[in-house]
């Protein structure tokens, strides 16, 4: 609810229902001894597709449970070194076969072949590969039974081939791709899926109906498969990049020449310790091909969260972003910030420090990491492990005062460690884990102006249960703390940071220790649903301590000092209607307190699912908050009164299977007392050729609110909150963007992308007011009475009292207009098995003219003639099969 409402539903991929249904386990598939080369080009002309295959399919979509429109027939062969799969793809219409080219890992609106193989037999994880008729791919990893990660790029062969009668495709897996125990013989669990979009039709070997749930543990078995050789898996990655930079010459400025030249080398190394562990190790990477990051303007006083997108980091990421989410297919989060105990954008982050000399100053763009290793797989048969190690480099900014060169170092030498493991009982009925985090810094060389601790620790536990054989009731929490040590100068920063403010002066649970040289403390959360049937329930009850902080290693993006719950009751029907194909209605109260017993927020919500049978969506959400307190409105100030709002949310989106999609988000928050916020954003995909689209969303949000911080000044003389003025002013803000992607790809292999992100955002102040007494909605406007405010020279001059004794003080005008234009253009070509070619040409710009006026015909022309950063990259990489 108004940026603290967070709440996402993961039903994957089918409904529940009320009660069991029971299913006929699929026949088991036999895998055959290749004799002779199977030779990967998608034409089943080989001996071993003559055989008889497997065809027993059964419908999900549109008609769950019914008989496919199209006859599937699928074959599954071995060697000593791979595992092989063809399937013929029988289609009466061949010429209205939808396939599209896309870049690996996206998974295109087209028909396709899935093969899900789980080759450790526990129900609960394996591998997942898709290939589409244009021959482009997905893989993925499986784990918690019905989630999937498609970060993870095995290196596998595959061809794809359309014929008069249908569609055949052909997969290779070499064994070293996949993780599993040795054995004399093999029974893995499998499933085959088919999907044909232009009849939104979803086939499946295994069938598990939408009144039900799962999908890992339904498989079928795989048998046959004996006297292989998985051998021994060692890939090794050199890679070597160029990077020229070109930016605006800055007069005097001997760091903005103009341009910059820089090249880097490295390599990646994957080792296979035994069949079921993996090592990534990489030294000095680069990881130049991302996508720059979307600009924000942030208002407020926790830091914005961005998505991983380096590979290194996002490959496996599954394992540690699953944490306390054991067994869970329903989760809503309302007002609760979700605390990960690892964020891996910590390591290698920009530099934090600030230098102490005056002059032209280069800060690095990021701490080189030296070198980093990843651990990843099952040991002692049952346990899931993942650590990650990984140390960064002191780095230091170069200064020229006067012609005088020096440095300062402004980030410390860090060393990461992450350790991350799962057990899982009865085939994921039950299961226990933990999490412990760490980061150590070498503070002895400098003198630091921000405050870096020493060292920070985190740790946690997490477990689930189900508490009935068919999996209806699971209880599923975390329990966890955090300890950070440092100087007292650091430690008496950090309790007074955004996610602690213990200079409150009105709490009483908590004290500001200026001679503290450690700040401790703890959290919690449990979830009791209800996620099969008709009927759902999701409680949760959570709480983080006013100490609790994992932000070393870590992100949470709100206050601790938080004890939050909620209740959500509702009833679902996924078999279609005489209107509508499903639909959802679910509710319920909401509610957060701090650990002075004061209520921060309160609620009630009703979510409604519409989808109808011609495949459009709706959702509308409505809330409604009572009036509540604050305590984190005057940012380490008295508590403040919050007046009751309501929101309403509606969202559109339109059948994806047509050449022009649509999606519309609506969002209106009003608080009659203090203003309002409205958020619109139109997104268009057009799908003009199989191997071309391109999306445009813009999106418009307004906010009006009479409350927004300005400052605070100290002032003895105000008794009545203390002896601080918390200023605020009436904000007027508008923000205009675009997100821009045009997808053009050549091959499966050879694909260039665009990115392009516009983004005005403009805020005018005025109306400034300090709050008159704590724990209320009573202000004192400047101007009003005896005051005075005055505006010179872009300076705010205020006299509180007039001729009264107060002093007057000042603020710098907080009017913004920040423009900023970001884009990427990737060229990438993997030239052969995971060996990869990119070109990525980067530019931004930026503009702050006319702060507080939006003119947006005036602004656009600042912003697209704005002097503009450009980068251009070279980076080639070349994978060694040892």
């Amino acid at each position: 609810m108004k940026n603290t409402l967070i709440i996402f539903f993961i039903f994957y991929p089918l409904w529940a229902s009320a009660g069991p249904v029971k299913v006929q386990q699929p026949p088991n598939v036999k895998a055959l001894r290749a004799e002779q080369p199977v030779n990967i080009d998608g034409i089943l002309d080989e001996t071993i597709w003559k055989q008889e295959g497997n065809s027993t399919f059964i419908q999900s979509d549109p008609i769950d449970g019914g008989e496919p429109s199209e006859k599937t027939t699928f074959w599954v062969a071995y060697d000593e070194k791979a595992l092989y799969i063809a399937a013929f793809c029988f289609d009466r219409q061949p010429e209205k076969i939808i396939y599209r080219l896309g870049r690996r890992d996206d998974f295109v609106d087209s028909d396709w072949f899935i093969f899900a193989v789980d080759p450790y037999l526990d129900k609960r994880s394996g591998y997942q590969f898709a290939v589409n008729p244009a021959g482009s791919i997905v893989d993925w990893t499986l784990y918690n039974d019905i989630d999937q990660d498609s970060t993870w790029d095995g290196i596998w062969d595959w061809a794809a081939h359309i014929n008069d009668k249908g569609w055949t495709v052909e997969i290779k897996i070499p064994y070293n791709q996949l993780r599993f125990p040795a054995k004399n013989q093999y029974v893995w669990g499998v499933n085959f899926r088919r999907i044909i979009h232009r009849k939104n039709e979803k086939l499946g070997y295994v069938w598990v109906p939408k009144e039900d749930s799962g999908y890992v543990s339904r498989f079928a078995r795989l048998t046959g498969i004996k006297n292989i050789n998985p051998g021994r898996h060692l890939e090794f990655f050199p890679y070597s990049v160029g990077q020229a930079r070109f930016n605006p010459c800055e007069e005097g400025n001997p760091f903005r020449t103009g341009s910059r030249f820089g090249g880097n080398l490295g390599f990646d190394l994957k080792l296979g310790l035994k069949s079921n562990l993996t090592l990534d190790a990489t030294v000095n990477p680069d990881f130049g091909q991302v996508e720059v990051d979307p600009a924000v303007i942030n208002l407020s006083a926790f830091e914005t969260y961005y998505e991983e997108k380096r590979p290194f980091f996002i490959e496996g990421a599954s394992l540690f972003n699953n944490f306390g989410r054991g067994g869970v297919n329903i989760n809503a989060n309302i007002n609760w910030s979700n605390p990960r105990f690892f964020y891996s954008r910590r390591i290698g982050r920009p530099p934090q420090g600030v230098v102490s000399q005056s002059g032209y100053v280069d800060y690095p763009d990021r701490s080189t990491i030296l070198g980093a290793f990843k651990l990843t797989g099952k040991i002692f048969g049952a346990w899931n492990i993942g650590f990650i190690s990984a140390l960064t480099a002191r780095e230091y900014a170069d200064i020229d005062s006067g012609g005088q060169r020096f440095q300062e170092e402004v980030e410390p030498l860090s060393f990461f460690g992450i350790i991350r493991a799962q057990k899982e009982y009865d085939e994921g009925a039950r299961g226990i884990g933990f999490i412990g985090t760490s980061v150590f810094r070498d503070l002895e060389s400098g003198d630091w102006d921000v405050p870096f601790a020493r060292n920070a620790l985190g740790w946690a536990l997490d477990c689930w249960t189900f508490f009935d054989k068919d999996r209806t009731w699971l209880l599923s929490g975390w329990f966890g703390g955090t300890s950070i040590q440092g100087d007292k100068s650091t430690i008496f920063s950090l309790q007074q940071s955004p996610l602690h403010y213990f200079q409150r002066p009105d709490a009483e649970h908590v004290t500001l220790d200026e001679n503290a040289t450690s700040l401790s403390g703890w959290g919690t959360r449990f979830m009791l649903n209800k996620q099969k049937g008709n009927t759902l329930i999701n409680f949760a009850l959570g709480a983080l301590s006013p100490g609790f902080d994992p932000n070393d290693t870590g992100f949470q993006n709100g206050t601790s000092d938080h004890i939050n719950s909620h209740l959500l009751v509702g009833y679902q029907q996924p078999q279609p209607g005489k209107l509508l194909r499903s639909w959802l209605v679910l509710g319920g109260p909401f509610r957060t307190y701090d650990f002075g017993g004061n209520k921060t927020w309160d609620g009630y919500l009703l979510v409604l699912d519409a989808e109808f049978l011609n495949y459009w969506f709706c959702e509308t959400m409505l809330a409604y908050n009572p009036e509540t307190i604050s305590n984190t409105l005057t940012r380490g100030g008295p508590l403040a009164v919050i007046p009751y709002g309501y929101q309403v949310d509606l969202t559109i989106n339109s059948d994806s299977r047509k050449r022009v999609v649509l999606s519309s988000y609506n969002s209106l928050y009003r608080r009659p007392d203090e203003g309002q916020s409205f958020n619109t954003s139109l997104s268009l995909r057009w799908k003009p050729r199989s191997n071309f689209d391109l999306s445009i969303g813009p999106e418009i949000y307004l906010r009006k609110s009479d409350l927004y911080w300005v400052t605070s000044q100290k002032d003895a003389l105000m008794t009545d909150t203390f002896g601080t003025r918390y200023v605020f002013g009436r904000l007027e803000q508008t923000t205009v963007s675009a997100n821009i992607r045009v997808n053009w790809i050549f091959t499966p292999r050879l694909s260039l992308q665009a990115y392009l992100q516009p983004f005005l955002a403009v805020g005018k102040y005025d109306t400034f007011k300090e709050l008159a007494r704590p724990k209320s909605f009573d202000y004192n406007i400047y101007g009003d009475g005896e005051s005075t405010i005055a505006f010179e020279n872009g300076v705010y001059i205020v006299d509180p009292d007039g001729p009264g004794p107060a002093a007057a003080f000042d603020f710098s005008n907080p009017d913004f207009n920040f423009k900023s234009l970001r884009g990427t253009v990737v060229l990438r070509w993997e030239y052969l098995p995971g060996s990869l070619l990119y070109f990525v040409w980067t530019q931004s710009r930026a503009d702050t003219a006319h702060p507080g006026n939006f003119n947006l015909t005036r602004d656009l022309g600042d912003l697209f003639t704005a002097p503009g950063d450009n980068i251009f990259l070279v980076k080639v990489s070349y994978r060694f099969n040892l």
